[in-house]
């Protein structure tokens, strides 16, 4: 994506999603995460139990920027989705695939270190298969690294858009084939948590996200925010969950500041730039660290709060700093492999823009 094209705010709002869900797993996984619960019991129980919300923040960023990519006016795709469903499976693949493989190898040689149920069995070739194809949740496969159920959902959440704007064939079908599965999404399907590995279960965040971009283009209207809003809201009164609380007020969040023009004047950061960049990278990774500094927290335990402190700093850094050399070396030329794909858009720009980051 040209930087031209980037929200500061996309890039803020990714970069400390992707802290807290870095932060969750720290107080989730091995004996570390044990002593930073007697040391800091209060904290512990907010990473562990609210935590992992932050990934709602990407569902609806998720949403927004495929919208953007698929349909940048709230046109129909006019063209096979295949490919550009092919190529968004290798630009989320590709990398996947060399982080469960570093996990795998991590997880061999912390288990000589380390007895915890935090590491995966040795892994077989299915199992592997069955991650390299995004469909370990869907067959019901033990994971290989924590929080790789997302990188699957994120995929057939595309997959589901493409294609519903595909079958519309006009403009208002689209967008009323997309909107309405987020309805039934969010009074429905995200009730039942039998679901959560099929794209329907997260849809509304998602849906969210696409209805705010929609509705912050030339064509949108303030009023087509509200009623995104007020849906959202009334499912929320019909069964209040945080998470989708939070998909709502991130959606709103980005809807309003694209509308308003403030997306122009929003305050960039070095840092956020930096954090929302490699946060791809920082989840692919983290785990691994995680692994091997869990291992090295076992040879040397602590339980003073100022030693779990360090500790947890210490595990925070290394794992930005292995982010960013997995961002540099595996996720950047990983994302320069191309399939041949074309595409026109009805009422939309008819090129090509970048896929959602």
């Amino acid at each position: 994506m040209a930087n031209a094209a980037r929200m500061p705010l996309i890039d803020a709002l990714k970069g400390v999603a992707s802290q807290i869900i870095l932060l969750h797993h720290l107080a989730l996984y091995g004996p570390l995460s044990l002593a930073v619960a007697a040391a800091f019991p209060d904290l512990a129980e907010w990473l562990v139990d609210y935590g992992r919300m932050a990934v709602q923040v990407f569902l609806v960023i998720g949403g927004f920027l495929a919208a953007r990519s698929l349909s940048p006016t709230g046109g129909a795709l006019a063209d096979n989705p295949l490919p550009l469903i092919g190529r968004r499976y290798l630009r989320l693949v590709l990398p996947f695939v060399a982080a469960i493989s570093l996990a795998v190898a991590t997880s061999v040689l912390a288990d000589l270190w380390l007895d915890d149920p935090a590491i995966p069995e040795l892994a077989t070739p299915g199992q592997w298969l069955a991650h390299a194809l995004l469909l370990h949740g869907v067959l019901g496969s033990e994971s290989l690294s924590a929080g790789v159920w997302y990188v699957a959902i994120d995929f057939q959440l595309f997959a589901l858009l493409a294609l519903l704007l595909w079958l519309g064939r006009t403009a208002t079908l689209a967008w009323l084939a997309a909107f309405g599965l987020a309805t039934v999404s969010l009074f429905w399907f995200n009730r039942d948590s039998s679901l959560d590995n099929w794209a329907i279960y997260f849809f509304g965040a998602y849906g969210l996200g696409a209805a705010a971009w929609w509705a912050s283009t030339r064509r949108g209207t303030l009023g087509w925010l509200l009623l995104a809003a007020a849906v959202a809201a009334t499912a929320l009164l019909v069964d209040f969950r945080p998470r989708i609380a939070i998909a709502l007020a991130t959606a709103m969040l980005l809807g309003f500041v694209r509308l308003s023009g403030w997306r122009e004047q929003w305050p960039g950061s070095r840092i956020t730039d930096f954090l929302g960049r490699i946060s791809y990278s920082v989840f692919l990774i983290h785990f691994p660290v995680l692994l091997l500094i869990n291992a090295l927290f076992a040879a040397h335990p602590a339980d003073d709060p100022a030693a779990v402190a360090w500790w947890m700093l210490f595990t925070w850094v290394s794992c930005l700093y292995a982010g960013l050399v997995f961002h540099r070396w595996i996720e950047l030329p990983a994302g320069k492999w191309r399939l041949p794909a074309s595409r026109r858009v009805r009422g939309g720009r008819g090129s090509n823009p970048a896929l959602p980051d």
